[in-house]
Formats: C-alpha cells, structure tokens, sequence
C-alpha cells in the first residue's frame, strides 16, 4: 500500500462560541506547503489549547488517513476539507485497524513513533455541528492517532513517508480504541495494554487504574 501525506496542516488555537460559552480550540487547522519544522512536541506554527488531553511529546503529531473522507462526505451530507478532525497529518495508507503502537515512520526529516488512538471529544461536534460525532467516530473507528517524535526535523506537504520498524506486539491503534472505549472491565485486555512499552504513559496510567479497580472490586 502507497504510504503518503495528503495533506499537512497546522494552527494555533482559536475562541470561538460554544452553547453561549467561549471555547478556546486547536482542531481549527489549515493546510500548508512548507517545509515546517516539527520539534518533539509540535509543528511550527501549530498549538493545542487543552494541554492536560492535547498535545504533549506523546501527543505532538495528530494524524488522520484520509481514506475516512469520503465516508464522512456521505454519512453527513457535506464536503469536508482535510484537517476536518483537527489532524496535522492526512495520510495515506496508514489506517487504524493496520497500524500498530510503537511503529516507526519516517515522514521528511522527522522520525515518529505510534503512540496511542486519537479519542474524539465535544469539539468535533462543535466543528461540524452534529451533536453525537465523537459516537460516530467511536462506532465507526474511524478515529485517526497521534505519534510522538524520535527524531526532529522539516517536513513538507510533498515529503516522503517510510515505515522504518513495524512492532511485533502487533496490537493495532483500533484495538486499543476497543479498550479505551469498552474494555475497562476487561481484564486480560488492560494487562496487554499496560505490556506495551511504546504506549502513550498518560493512557497507560488509565489503563492502570482502570484495572486496580477491577482487582479491587
């Protein structure tokens, strides 16, 4: 499968207006030719407004595969330009259900490393007007991911992506999506998840808590 970027995009938070509240968001991205420096935990020129769950150097890259698009045309009767679910990254051929924690991708002069799902919150609502769209994102696993960075560099819209090591643990960004969404009761899951070295450690603090309950109870 033909790995690539469709489209790099970037953006510092903006406020907008939410049920008559002010909400200061990042998902507001566009897209950009660069070449654009990307640090350990942003591109240039971009930013998150919600630190404790955006951003971070486990969260310093948000990708989406942009094969998802043409679904969300249809399922809410609108175009949809890339950087619709706040992603840095569209890629292609690189989907949830392919894409294993910890695999290694070198995109430009950058070298990034899978580290958890991307879990969708109330501002995609905000950004499409559709009221359930993180239930439509969880149902359907379409939910894109984030890498951390191994190595800093430029990257351009037009910059080659590789896939340099592909983990023998095997466990997909969908799968663990499954657990972070309905797997907190389960057991042998959350002890998988918390065997991944490579996964994000503020999830897997999640994952941890989730299971002390489970042994507790």
């Amino acid at each position: 499968m033909t790995l690539g970027i469709v489209s790099l995009n970037v953006g510092k938070p903006v406020t907008v207006d939410y049920e008559g509240k002010a909400l200061t968001t990042g998902i507001y991205k566009q897209p950009v030719q660069g070449p654009v420096f990307l640090s350990n935990v942003n591109f240039e020129g971009d930013g998150q407004a919600d630190l404790v769950n955006h951003g971070g150097p486990d969260k310093a890259v948000c990708a989406y595969p942009y094969e998802h698009y043409p679904y969300w045309r249809r399922s809410l009767g609108k175009d949809m330009q890339y950087a619709s679910f706040g992603e840095n990254l569209t890629l292609q051929g690189l989907l949830e259900d392919q894409v294993c924690i910890g695999d290694v991708f070198r995109i430009g002069e950058a070298v990034l490393q899978v580290s958890q799902p991307r879990y969708p919150c109330f501002k995609l609502s905000h950004k499409h007007g559709v009221k359930d769209m993180p239930a439509r994102v969880l149902n359907t696993g379409y939910s894109g991911f984030y890498f951390r960075v191994l190595e800093e560099g430029e990257v351009s819209a037009d910059s080659p992506v590789t896939r340099l090591d592909r983990r023998s643990s095997g466990v997909t960004v969908r799968e663990v999506l499954r657990v972070m969404k309905e797997g907190r009761k389960d057991e042998e899951a959350l002890s998988r998840m918390l065997e991944l070295e490579e996964l994000a450690a503020s999830l897997k603090g999640q994952f941890a808590k989730s299971l002390e309950k489970l042994r507790e109870s």
